[in-house]
């Protein structure tokens, strides 16, 4: 018989053969992630449309230029380019990239990075289970010559921010700590807006929950409250970064800025006193639902005891007379039972009008 040589094993097209060879990743260009670049000097945006290399250069050429680059959701090699760019930090530039970091401020020798956490409002019914506050973060790099924003989530664009500031070129010539502080403004202005929102839920459910026939649950008021834990999650930690800006000294910021930020972290302090208060009415709404659910529990079961007793009426009369009796009574009297049925009616009417009278019925 011929010998039929054998043939080597072909490789598999699954397994872990084929997951040791990775797709290669395509770079997305660093210009998809800049939502905008812009060279000022002297409070006045320069025309023109400039890379993130030809805005440094730019703005290096007079001692008040200074560029803003604005950044949305980066990966990590469009941020390691802009921090070539810029010569900023790794570990601030690590931050930056991923993400959900605690509000904190940062100082890398001239450069600040300043930290917050963004909220956003959403929609809902007070009587469902659904999520009330979207998160986000915003990032800023301020240096002698340069202001980098980066933004991660879809809320709380900056866009509003940058306009109004190019209608106030005083501001502006204050520098790339004009941008900080603008940007810090309107994340604790949002603070406001969610604030005021989240008090107008809980008054409506505290109104629901001390009205007699509403149908509200305790899951709603405890999602509500977890709702406000995580908006005192972003909200509360920025404190101190704000009162980092505006009392040390050794942080290059000019006085007025300074003076700015102080409104800021007023702000701030008012709503982070608003969160507390919320923390507490939610607290003080769970123990009132509970106090309601155990009235109207109690209420039940005065009902039901109730209609117990008259029931018992019949039925004990029942036991004692049984159904073998003529005519019942004493034996054999005619008007025996009507006088024990119209006994068991008076019985129970006399027991009904008792409980009315106590407010069991």
């Amino acid at each position: 018989m011929a010998l039929v040589p054998s043939l080597p094993p072909m490789p598999s097209f699954r397994g872990p053969g084929r997951a040791t060879h990775p797709r290669p990743r395509i770079p997305v260009p660093t210009a998809r992630a800049i939502v905008d670049c812009g060279v000022y000097v002297d409070g006045v945006r320069t025309p023109g449309h400039f890379t993130p290399q030809q805005a440094l250069g730019e703005a290096s050429k007079t001692e008040s230029g200074f560029v803003w680059v604005g950044l949305h959701d980066p990966d990590e090699s469009q941020m390691n380019e802009i921090a070539r760019i810029f010569d900023l930090h790794p570990l601030a530039v690590e931050d930056a990239v991923q993400g959900r970091q605690r509000p904190k401020l940062e100082r890398y020798d001239n450069t600040l990075f300043l930290v917050m956490r963004t909220v956003s409002y959403v929609e809902h019914d007070i009587h469902a289970i659904s999520e009330i506050v979207e998160t986000g973060d915003i990032m800023v790099f301020t240096g002698p010559h340069f202001a980098i924003t980066v933004r991660h989530g879809e809320h709380t664009g900056l866009a509003g921010v940058r306009r109004e500031l190019e209608g106030n070129p005083d501001q502006l010539r204050l520098g790339p700590c004009a941008v900080l502080h603008a940007v810090a403004d309107h994340v604790v202005d949002s603070y406001v807006e969610v604030s005021e929102s989240v008090e107008e839920d809980i008054d409506e459910m505290e109104e629901a929950v001390f009205t007699p026939t509403s149908k509200i649950g305790i899951g709603a008021i405890y999602q509500l409250k977890r709702e406000v834990v995580e908006l005192r999650r972003a909200v509360g930690p920025l404190g101190l970064p704000l009162q980092q800006l505006v009392h040390n000294q050794e942080l290059p910021l000019p006085k007025e800025i300074r003076r700015y930020l102080r409104d800021v972290a007023d702000h701030h302090t008012s709503v982070s006193e608003h969160i507390t208060y919320f923390d507490e009415s939610l607290n003080a709404l769970v123990n009132a639902a509970l106090a309601k659910i155990s009235v109207q529990q109690n209420t039940d079961m005065r009902k039901i005891s109730a209609y117990a007793a008259m029931a018992a009426v019949p039925t004990m009369i029942a036991g004692v007379y049984g159904m073998n009796f003529d005519h019942m009574w004493e034996l054999h009297q005619v008007w025996a039972y009507p006088a024990v049925l119209m006994l068991m009616g008076g019985l129970c009417a006399l027991l009904f009008r008792s409980f009315r009278r106590n407010k069991w019925l």
